[in-house]
């Protein structure tokens, strides 16, 4: 093949479809009229080390379809993506394959499960900061490699501004960057530390001003996500470049709140958890997997052995952020009776968003090779934490674990039980108290979702009296919480539906 000259490549970067799962808040979006719920920052921060004489185009296949022009168009289709978007990968390859489109591919999916996929012209695989530009090189020189690979980590302070200016801000119900990658523990189900390692690499705190500069003279007043993996793997660092910097830059920034995943042990550093609140993070994403001592010790998660996790989840809700939760059932020492002990533990906690699924294997964890080793391995994994599936063959009798499985998320999302955990957690959430502006798109938003919610929820919903009850309790006693309260009836509402779609069978 001839290939162009640089100044005229054009590349089209496709961000495969996300199935309906609990993380897609598809049904919680319709709401305030978003198709989304982030952008996909890997492609975007591609699209930052390509050359700028290229010609970029982007499609992200959850706000828009991808159409056969937008394929011809391009001398190189980008394509990235995680295990649960498998599917939709698939039929964009056969799509580029037909129209003779070739394709380069990259992210978590390729990197972990590159021998499955057939017609993919070029691999770019791990982080890009080390393999994009020996890839880029070799294109302009015409003789572009199949598989680009490292086992290097490179240090995220070279990595380039996200190119904001491919995407639509109105799709979306967040935006997202990230500060960190790599993790510093050692689960052995987590494929966090296979991809990205133990070392904790980070960005300056001008990079991340930068990023969020971008992003609020684009117009954005809402929420941010910082993905890493665990925020707060280097505290060190943490207290005293990045959040020290965060809260001089909200000081005249309105309407900007962040999230992002941490550990357990945030619950220990009062000071951190003070500087995360008066930096704006106000909900945080925890993997507690389960009360289970032996469980714990059996999947290395040391960091969550010997704390009252209750009281620590509180701890964190008191200081200002609200705690997402994921919890996993199917460990060897799991037994029918651990099903209501989660059910319990959930309840007490007040985890309102709370992602419980069956214990699965990803390719490249210890549990993989460990399950691998013991003839446990029955298939890849599905990527989805909430379908009721596994890829190892469990010491509980299979159909047991399906069974009490499927009665915990109908137990859980039910309007009592749902709406029962909403109210734990508003008695124990407090708002920082931290000087906000008004943000007129936030409460235009709000009222929205309010309307929206009465009828759907409060006049037309199985919940409904759950929902009047919360928001006449919510009015009276927490009246600068009721647009929380409306987000999660709101919430409930979705995770509903994906119960009743997904595992309630």
């Amino acid at each position: 093949m001839l290939f162009k000259r640089k100044t005229d490549m054009n590349i089209l970067l496709v961000y495969p479809e996300f199935p309906d799962t609990f993380w897609s808040f598809k049904h919680a979006l319709k709401f305030v009229h978003k198709k989304a719920s982030s952008p996909p920052l890997g492609l975007l921060t591609i699209a930052g080390m390509l050359p700028e004489e290229w010609k970029l185009r982007l499609v992200d296949m959850n706000v828009r379809r991808l159409d056969d022009p937008d394929i011809c168009w391009a001398d190189f289709v980008f394509l990235s993506a995680m295990t649960i978007q498998r599917d939709s990968c698939r039929d964009v390859i056969a799509r580029c394959n037909q129209l003779g489109t070739k394709i380069v591919a990259g992210g978590p999916l390729f990197t972990t499960e590159r021998e499955n996929f057939k017609g993919i012209d070029h691999f770019v695989l791990n982080e890009a900061e080390i393999t994009l530009p020996d890839f880029i090189e070799d294109i302009n020189k015409g003789n572009p490699k199949e598989v680009y690979e490292t086992d290097n980590h490179p240090e995220i302070k070279q990595s380039p501004l996200p190119r904001w200016d491919l995407i639509n801000f109105r799709d979306y119900a967040a935006m997202a960057i990230q500060y960190s990658r790599g993790c510093p523990f050692n689960c052995d189900f987590c494929n966090v530390t296979a991809l990205l390692g133990h070392r904790m690499r980070v960005k300056s705190a001008d990079q991340i001003i930068q990023e969020l500069d971008g992003l609020y003279e684009q117009g954005w007043r809402s929420g941010i996500f910082f993905v890493d993996d665990n925020l707060i793997g280097n505290k060190k660092v943490l207290k005293e470049d990045l959040l020290p910097a965060l809260i001089d830059w909200r000081k005249n920034k309105h309407g900007i709140s962040f999230h992002t995943e941490v550990s357990i042990n945030l619950a220990d550093d009062d000071e951190l958890m003070n500087l995360m609140a008066r930096a704006g993070f106000n909900q945080v994403f925890i993997g507690i997997e389960t009360p289970d001592e032996t469980n714990l010790a059996e999947c290395s998660k040391r960091q969550n052995l010997n704390r009252d996790m209750v009281a620590d989840v509180k701890k964190i809700q008191q200081a200002g952020m609200r705690v997402q939760g994921g919890f996993i059932i199917g460990f060897d020492n799991d037994s029918p009776s651990t099903f209501q002990r989660l059910t319990d533990f959930i309840q007490q906690s007040g985890i309102v968003t709370a992602m419980v699924g069956i214990l699965q294997a990803p390719i490249g964890t210890i549990l993989y090779e460990r399950m691998e080793k013991a003839g446990r391995l029955i298939k890849n994994f599905s990527g989805d934490n909430v379908d009721g599936s596994t890829n190892i063959i469990p010491k509980m009798n299979i159909d047991v674990l399906k069974d009490n499985y499927r009665k915990l998320i109908r137990s859980i999302y039910s309007p009592e039980l749902y709406y029962k955990r909403v109210m734990v957690l508003l008695r124990e959430y407090k708002l920082p108290d931290i000087k906000s502006h008004i943000n007129f798109d936030k409460f235009w938003r709000n009222l929205v979702a309010l309307i929206r919610s009465i009828f759907q929820l409060g006049v037309f919903g199985k919940e409904r009296r759950h929902y009047w009850k919360l928001l006449f309790w919510t009015l009276f006693r927490k009246p600068k919480l009721l647009p929380l309260a409306i987000t999660y009836s709101v919430y409930g509402f979705h995770f509903r539906k994906i119960s009743e779609q997904h595992v309630a069978g």
